[in-house]
Formats: C-alpha cells, sequence, structure tokens
C-alpha cells in the first residue's frame, strides 16, 4: 500500500509516544474534551466522564502505547495500541480520536501510520479494530488501511493483516517529534557504531 497518498499535508502540530504514567492526565484530558458524538463514536455508547477517567488510568498501567498529536502543548488526538493479552482473542486491538478542532487536517491518517509502524516494530502480524456503526470517517480510515471490516451488533469489527502490507514509510517531519528517550538512545548507539569503527581500523581487539 502507498502511504505516500494518504500522508498529512495540513497538520502543523507534532506527534510522539507519550509515557506510561506521568502523561496520564494527556490522555485522560484528550478524551474528557470528545464532544457527546465523538465520545460515543470512540466508546460505542455515551460514557461518562467516570469511566474515561478509569480507562485512562488503565492504559496508563497495561502496556497500551498512546501516540499523541500535539497542538501547542495540547493532545487533540490520539491513537491507542492495546497489549495483545488484553484482547479476549489474544490480538493486538488499535482505537483512535481526534478532536474535532483538530479533524480534516489528516491527523487520523498520520497516527494511523504511525501506529502501523509500532505495531511492525513490536512483531505483530495483524491488529484488531472496532469502530461503531455511525463512525463512518474511522470506518473509512481503516479500509484505507487495509482493514477488513464486518457489521454486526452494532459496529464494526475487523483485521488489518500486517504481513501483507510494506513498512509504512515514516512520520513526515512536519508533524514528527523526537522524545527525549528516543534521542538519547540515538546518541548511544550512533557513539558505538563511531568507536567500533575506530578499534576496526587501528586493529585494536584483532585476534593476535
Amino acid at each position: 500500500m502507498n502511504y505516500d497518498s494518504i500522508r498529512s499535508t495540513s497538520a502543523k502540530g507534532t506527534v510522539r509516544t507519550l509515557s506510561q504514567q506521568e502523561e496520564l492526565p494527556l490522555l485522560r484530558d484528550h478524551l474528557l474534551r470528545l464532544d457527546r458524538t465523538s465520545r460515543h463514536d470512540r466508546f460505542h455508547g455515551f460514557i461518562d466522564d467516570s469511566f474515561i477517567r478509569r480507562y485512562a488510568e488503565r492504559c496508563a498501567n497495561d502496556g497500551t502505547v498512546i501516540i499523541a498529536y500535539f497542538e501547542d502543548g495540547v493532545v487533540r488526538g490520539a491513537a491507542e495500541l492495546h497489549p495483545p493479552e488484553q484482547s479476549p482473542d489474544v490480538q493486538p486491538e488499535i482505537a483512535f480520536s481526534v478532536e474535532r478542532s483538530a479533524r480534516r487536517k489528516g491527523v487520523g491518517s498520520t497516527l494511523f501510520r504511525k501506529l502501523i509502524a509500532e505495531a511492525h516494530a513490536k512483531g505483530y502480524g495483524s491488529l484488531r479494530i472496532t469502530t461503531g456503526a455511525q463512525n463512518d470517517a474511522m470506518r473509512a480510515l481503516a479500509t484505507k488501511f487495509g482493514a477488513q471490516l464486518t457489521f454486526r451488533h452494532g459496529e464494526s469489527t475487523g483485521s488489518i493483516d500486517l504481513t501483507e502490507q510494506q513498512q509504512p514509510e515514516p512520520v513526515p517531519a512536519a508533524v514528527a517529534a523526537v522524545t527525549p528517550v528516543e534521542a538519547a538512545r540515538a546518541i548511544v548507539d550512533m557513539n558505538r557504531a563511531y568507536w567500533r569503527m575506530v578499534m576496526q581500523i587501528s586493529g585494536w581487539g584483532r585476534a593476535a
């Protein structure tokens, strides 16, 4: 699949992965800001604030990966990658939410691409997605990324076979951000490669 065709072109924010514990309030507050219709679409029902608070807290403790879209330091969109052990069919499940103010900017596509890249990195072979039957935007987005959806019990459920898809390309620089941990890891890796090259050139470490 050619992910270039659905690349974000108008989103001006940044995308990065949230830390599990420290940034819990960012996900929670984003979900609480969803309007009534968006909340219904995201949680397949009119869910109250207390449920959302408990849900966000669970995500912070069960290994769920949260990829967030930021505008001016505020999370306006989120993609969730839930670990397979949290699913009854032992299949990692994904979910998305975008606030109205950030829609029609390609945010959903950007988050989807980033999430699929994360799933590839974890070695997952498939992803499960469930969305409300009335959530046309989410169903259309899932279909773009190869989801085979079926309608049942008032919702659309489907899966994405990652083994049949090419590795997604990196998120555009205009909407990408590197976390401090990722930056530190990259520096360590670069230093290791540099000294390995120096040792090889100097003959150090070679067997006598």
